[in-house]
């Protein structure tokens, strides 16, 4: 019977096979783009809805690599800076306070009945919902950008390690305070390096909203970042210029996806992620 390679439920494609599946889709929608593109330019030159792959090469080097005349900066380098810098320490704050909270909710039961009912109350508030409440409560400069995305992670990324700490076999709780260990110590030296990994995939699973929360913050009030420059050249309908950002913001979130897999694979590679 010959085994299937590519389709069927134990399908085995090979590592070269699997590159170039991994490939296809990105191929099909690149080239789906430049047809489309070539085709919209041969009936209209002037066409700014799907900008050429050389007007998006000269917009990037405009915002890239050319000083601004107005501030003298590069303005994609800024926009970059401002964006990476809220959304490290809206993610890092959320991080910390996850990690804490969850780790002593799923380990003592009296902060559990306490807390949990509340956790899952904030969790199902829209972050986007409370955006102006933010904003008059902590003005429009950074605390409400930081504040945002930290809301709007922090609970997930709560409830994760909450449930993972709830997993660890009693067993070893029980044979930990046998051997003397006090509730504090059983708490951070046996549970707390069990559940690192799971806080650090729950990280992962969290960029992506938390792009989505400092994309809207930046686009309602900010003078700088991604989402700040990309909502003030659509009133000019500069595709060029915001395709190339939104790729931009892509291949970043993507490489900050795969330095937590690296992390969690050198450090924990005894952890099965979902």
């Amino acid at each position: 019977m010959i085994r299937p390679k590519l389709f069927g439920l134990h399908a085995t494609p090979t590592k070269g096979l699997r590159i170039f599946l991994a490939l296809v889709p990105f191929i099909v929608v690149i080239a789906t783009y430049l047809i489309a593109s070539d085709a919209r330019h041969q009936e209209n030159p002037s066409d700014k809805l799907l900008p050429s792959i050389e007007q998006m090469t000269s917009a990037v080097e405009r915002m890239a690599f050319t000083e601004s005349k107005r501030t003298g900066e590069y303005l994609m380098l800024n926009d970059t800076l401002s964006s990476l810098k809220r959304l490290g320490l809206g993610l890092t704050i959320a991080t910390v306070a996850a990690l804490i909270l969850g780790l002593n909710m799923g380990a003592f039961p009296g902060m559990s009945a306490t807390l949990s009912p509340f956790m899952t109350g904030l969790a199902m508030i829209p972050p986007l919902a409370i955006l102006p409440i933010l904003f008059i409560t902590f003005g429009i400069g950074e605390v409400g950008k930081v504040a945002l995305i930290f809301i709007g992670t922090f609970p997930m990324m709560t409830r994760d390690v909450y449930m993972a700490t709830r997993k660890i076999p009693t067993e070893q709780i029980t044979k930990a305070l046998t051997l003397g260990a006090s509730q504090l110590a059983v708490v951070y030296k046996v549970v707390l390096p069990q559940i690192m990994p799971r806080l650090l995939s729950s990280l992962r699973l969290s960029l992506g909203a938390a792009w989505l929360f400092l994309i809207a913050a930046e686009a309602i009030a900010s003078t700088d970042g991604l989402g700040y420059r990309i909502f003030l050249v659509r009133r000019y309908m500069s595709m060029d210029i915001i395709i190339p950002y939104v790729v931009w913001i892509t291949f970043m979130g993507f490489m900050l996806d795969l330095g937590l897999k690296l992390i969690i694979k050198h450090h924990y590679s005894w952890f099965k992620s979902e």
